[in-house]
């Protein structure tokens, strides 16, 4: 999103790379990036800490920056009562989890914009998400908010940093939980089951009723639950849910692409930022329920979901940005809904109606906005059956396709006379890493070659310029720049996708640097006493140390670590790694038998643990015509269970326990 300066003098943000601090370096709040310079000068003026995390495609980030952050008034008494920092939590997720956990602990609704006030010494006492500029509904907005905290403060400062402390040790107590005696086993996958079943929402597929996420690794846990146990009912929550997402109006029906969740129960209206995260986990979901059903719907969807991320979110580099934003000059969703006229002008009489009919275009609009009701906007979704509209309309399936495409070919022209949403074009290593995966994954369904390549030339530049020299990994990478330490899940999911990019391409270069990271991650993040891999490798910053296993959004660094322990431990035989993965569960058992739901993606690799392993070796080469016919067959199968080795003749020749070629 971008805006007008709002003062002639930027702030010290413009010196930043991120694009959501680029976002706010000419708001009149005097605004700092995190670092020692303004605790610093918190120290000397004894003044509270106001910090803002958010992220650049975020909606309510953006409202609040146009109300407040731009506001001369609301700047004014922001930087008389504090030093201000802003930051992008895709940057610092370390920063991002550890004040989320305070707003937990404190019993808050919890979202973004975070906002935090700290002491000086990094003690927070106060958290909230977006605040108005003006009171309303009883709750105080920033200008009766600021001056209250401000003279708080002043009066009870040391009161202030105790407060902080105590919650500090609250959210520290979780990682140091000494690791259970009891194992996690099948009561868990069923209780796991069970419990999706019941948030199931048996007409519009997804869990809960809204905001709907798409939780793409509840998908993937059912996948392997169904292929494991024949669970009809567990392969109709992934069919019911895949269906209908891509039919929604969370499915750019016009450009391709998932936005990043559903304001309503069901997928019609959604949040229009899209994530690369999304589209990473969706494109591997839909991709496996391919492997498993054969059904070709869903090796379409995930097939148009890479093709997005290939057309409009990938570098020069090869790398994949972070981000399409949700607004466009200031309009949230502007850049995806039609009115009646604009679809009028853009296609001829015959495919209009046909339109109209197919995509649920309402003369009203069906996009209904908060304070505004409706303007005439409609949100495109796929509201009759491609069945139905044939029957209707004396068709074939074929044909009604073939008028969609048509269709969708001169909405997309005439989409790009808009102004396009703003691109976060920051490229981190963990999203990446799903992204390689998702790309690998498909290239060995669908026997794509350019997924394949796409997935290398990604890896390969990260492999090559986002590291040190000792071989660490930085988290991310803007304008030319490569900063910040990584965390555990840029280990963790680059792991994850070099693994699969091994399994697709048969590359043993990919294997060697998956088992490389795989060590320094378990040598800079273990916890040796409990097992259980921290979020951050040192503990520079005075924030607290975070051990996470819920999988939300995404899968966690844990569960992700899990599943590669597994794999790699079965691929090169490696036997410590698989005792860290014993370890891993042990760690985390008590929290994952609270909740099961809440972690499937780690469940996903406990049934990888417990179920019986296959190992394919195929003799010969890579390119021979019956290497590459076994492997056509075997892809084509839902087998997580199974590994592929290749032994090439130069390998045998430097291995002795290899298969004799004669």
């Amino acid at each position: 999103m971008s805006h007008n300066p709002s003062q002639s003098k930027p702030n010290r943000l413009i010196n930043e790379k991120s694009p959501y601090l680029l976002q706010h370096a000419y708001n009149p709040v005097d605004w700092y990036p995190w670092g020692k310079e303004a605790f610093e000068r918190a120290r000397a003026e004894n003044k509270p800490v106001f910090v803002s995390i958010g992220y650049s495609t975020c909606h309510w980030c953006h409202v609040m920056e146009k109300e407040s952050f731009e506001d001369p008034q609301v700047a004014k008494l922001m930087n008389e009562a504090f030093v201000c920092i802003k930051v992008d939590r895709e940057e610092r997720p370390d920063i991002d989890a550890a004040y989320m956990a305070v707003c937990q602990a404190m019993g808050r609704n919890c979202g973004w914009p975070l906002n935090v006030i700290l002491t000086p010494n990094k003690k927070p006492f106060f958290v909230g998400t977006y605040i108005p500029k003006d009171n309303r509904y009883g709750a105080y907005g920033m200008l009766d908010f600021v001056p209250q905290i401000q003279q708080i403060y002043q009066k009870q400062h040391l009161e202030m940093e105790a407060m902080g402390t105590e919650l500090e040790e609250r959210i520290s107590i979780q990682p140091q939980t000494a690791p259970s005696e009891s194992e996690l086993g099948k009561p868990e996958l069923e209780e796991a089951y069970d419990q999706l079943y019941l948030a199931f929402d048996h007409e519009n597929g997804g869990f809960g009723t809204q905001p709907k996420f798409p939780t793409p690794h509840n998908l993937m846990f059912l996948v392997r639950y169904h292929n494991r146990t024949k669970e009809n009912a567990a392969w109709t929550m992934v069919e019911r849910t895949l269906r209908n997402m891509r039919l929604g109006g969370i499915f750019d029906q016009v450009g391709l692409g998932f936005h990043r969740y559903s304001t309503d129960a069901r997928w019609l209206v959604p949040h229009f930022e899209k994530m690369l995260y999304d589209q990473a986990m969706l494109a591997l979901a839909y991709t496996e329920a391919y492997q498993l059903s054969g059904q070709l719907k869903f090796k379409v969807s995930a097939k148009e979901t890479l093709d997005y991320v290939l057309r409009d979110l990938t570098s020069p580099e090869g790398c994949f940005y972070s981000a399409e934003d949700a607004d466009t000059e200031g309009v949230e969703g502007k850049f995806y809904l039609w009115t009646m006229e604009e679809l009028k002008e853009v296609l001829p009489v015959d495919l209009l109606e046909f339109a109209v009919e197919l995509y649920g275009v309402q003369p009203l609009g069906n996009y209904f906005e908060q304070g505004k009701g409706r303007e005439g906007k409609n949100i495109l979704h796929v509201a009759v059956p491609i069945e139905q509209m044939a029957t209707k309309h004396g068709l074939t399936d074929v044909q009604v396709i073939g008028k969609m495409a048509k269709i969708v070919h001169l909405l997309f022209e005439a989409r790009k006379n808009r102004v396009r949403p703003s691109l976060d074009d920051k490229v981190l290593v963990d999203w990446n890493g799903l992204m390689i995966a998702a790309l690998a994954k498909a290239s060995e369904a669908f026997g794509e070659e350019k997924y394949l390549l796409a997935a290398e030339k990604a890896a390969d530049f990260i492999l090559s310029e986002m590291r040190k020299d000792d071989g660490r990994l930085y988290h991310r990478y803007a304008k030319q720049e490569k900063a910040i330490d990584a965390f555990l899940d840029d280990y963790a999911f680059l792991v994850y996708g070099l693994v699969e990019l091994y399994e697709a391409g048969l590359d043993d270069i990919y294997l060697q640097e998956a088992i490389g990271l795989t060590k320094l991650m378990v040598e800079d993040f273990w916890d040796q006493k409990n097992g259980g891999f921290y979020q951050s490798a040192t503990a520079k910053e005075a924030i607290p140390k975070m051990k996470q296993t819920h999988d939300s959004a995404i899968p966690s660094g844990n569960s992700v670590a899990l599943h590669n322990l597994i794999r790699l431990a079965r691929i090169s035989g490696e036997e410590t790694f698989e005792e860290h993965a014993k370890k891993l569960l042990r760690a985390f058992a008590e929290e994952v038998k609270a909740y099961p739901m809440g972690h499937t993606f780690l469940l996903s690799g406990l049934e990888l643990l417990m179920g019986q392993t296959y190992t394919v070796v195929l003799a010969g080469g890579i390119h021979d015509d019956d290497t590459q016919a076994m492997l056509l067959e075997l892809r084509k199968r839902f087998m997580p269970n199974m590994t592929v080795l290749l032994w090439t003749a130069e390998k045998a020749q430097a291995n002795p326990l290899a298969p004799n070629y004669e």
